[in-house]
């Protein structure tokens, strides 16, 4: 008897594209969440080099799985989840969690600054690069209060150490995909209304100029909300993965 060919899975994995300033243990209780649903996840370790680099090496990532993906994007993941997806023919959702959801030409910085309201600027320490460039990481004496206020203090320290510095290139720059691919794919947004990092009324007026299926908007809540708020979180990425299953 020939035994039977493989089988690609049908039902979408999950892939956390996480931003600066994080790792990808910043996903780990909404990966918890996620799994005990029998949905199968991949943490993407975010190189945070450039939108165009570290989009490439989440292409790689994902056409490894060889099965659907539902890209989920935190803060600068969401520049990379979206240009990663113009070139992806598997993606059937998004989802962008406290992230940046940018049109062709728009960068982080762009839409960081686009209304007031943001003080991680003041916040960042500098260090330069060999290659000329500049990375830029929180000042742990005030990761807490920036990026992670509604998180215990223990473990917002421990995330300030663990913390991976994006350089200054990539928040400056601007999505090179011809289209942006919420436009067209099934897509939520879930970010907090005490975001110091990226104003809330930044993420309202992108979520509203995208038309989201889902939006959550958590009173109160911060710029790390995959730790602060996973279940939230969660169930915006289980319904993008049930949608039109």
């Amino acid at each position: 008897m020939t035994p039977a060919a493989p089988t690609t899975p049908t039902t979408p994995a999950v892939v956390l594209v996480h931003g600066a300033f994080a790792d990808s243990s910043s996903w780990n209780a909404v990966a918890a969440q996620l799994a005990a649903a029998d949905v199968d996840v991949v943490a993407f370790a975010n190189p945070l080099r450039s939108v165009r680099a570290d989009a490439g090496a989440l292409v790689d990532l994902v056409r490894s799985l060889d099965r659907p993906v539902v890209l989920v994007g935190h803060s600068y993941g969401g520049m990379v989840a979206t240009q990663a997806a113009a070139d992806l023919d598997g993606v059937t959702a998004l989802v962008f969690v406290g992230a940046f959801v940018p049109a062709p030409g728009e960068s982080a910085g762009d839409l960081a600054g686009r209304f007031p309201g943001s003080t991680l600027g003041d916040t960042l320490v500098p260090t330069p690069l060999t290659d000329g460039g500049t990375e830029f990481r929180i000042d742990p004496a005030r990761f807490h209060q920036q990026f992670a206020h509604d998180v215990e203090p223990a473990q917002a320290a421990a995330m300030a150490v663990a913390q991976r510095p994006v350089t200054e290139g990539a928040l400056g720059e601007p999505l090179g995909a011809a289209s942006a691919a919420w436009s067209t794919l099934p897509s939520w947004s879930v970010f907090g209304d005490d975001d110091r990092n990226i104003p809330v009324a930044s993420h309202r007026w992108m979520a509203e100029r995208a038309g989201f299926v889902g939006v959550t908007e958590l009173a109160g809540a911060s710029h790390a909300i995959a730790v602060s708020q996973p279940d939230a979180v969660a169930a915006a990425v289980l319904a993008a993965v049930r949608h039109g299953a």
